[in-house]
């Protein structure tokens, strides 16, 4: 506690919470991580699902259940699962992370617009991943990633 602050039950109080508040601040890279990781997956196993069976199937999709603004389906098809393999890639490595989080957070509004049979239940997914993916764009990927190791090492001194 700062010897200048008083010693009364509001001063214990507050030299509490900051006390914990600095220990909770020591998970936020555990945390970034986390969310890294959870997105990324959900993104790359949809990626996996479009390329795993028949491609016809996918086009087919794009082109029947799909409609994605401004876009040819197969183009559409192409350009959506090369986003959903690569951009979860350099996600969990932490490799152009505000990049690649920003990318999916405008594939995912994409993805919401274009399917409008989505369920009520797939819409909170959504809403759950692009929350994490504004995070991410806005707080960058922490600690535990190749962004902050390349910042670190090349970045300028401040």
């Amino acid at each position: 506690m700062n010897a200048l602050a008083p010693v009364t039950p509001l001063g214990r109080i507050a030299a509490l919470y900051c006390t914990v508040s600095r220990l909770l601040a020591r998970l936020e890279p555990l945390l970034l991580f986390g969310l890294r990781l959870y997105v990324a997956r959900a993104f790359f196993l949809s990626g996996l699902t479009k390329i795993r069976h028949d491609w016809s199937a996918t086009l087919a999709l794009f082109t029947y259940e799909y409609h994605v603004p401004l876009l040819p389906p197969a183009v559409a098809a192409v350009l959506g699962t090369a986003t959903e393999l690569s951009m979860p890639v350099f996600l969990v490595l932490g490799l152009g992370s505000r990049f690649a989080a920003g990318v999916l957070f405008i594939f995912n509004i994409v993805a919401v617009i274009s399917y409008p049979a989505l369920t009520d239940i797939a819409i909170k997914d959504h809403i759950l991943w692009g929350t994490m993916l504004l995070v991410l764009t806005i707080c960058g990927p922490g600690k535990i990633a190749l962004d902050d190791w390349l910042e670190r090492r090349f970045a300028p001194a401040r």
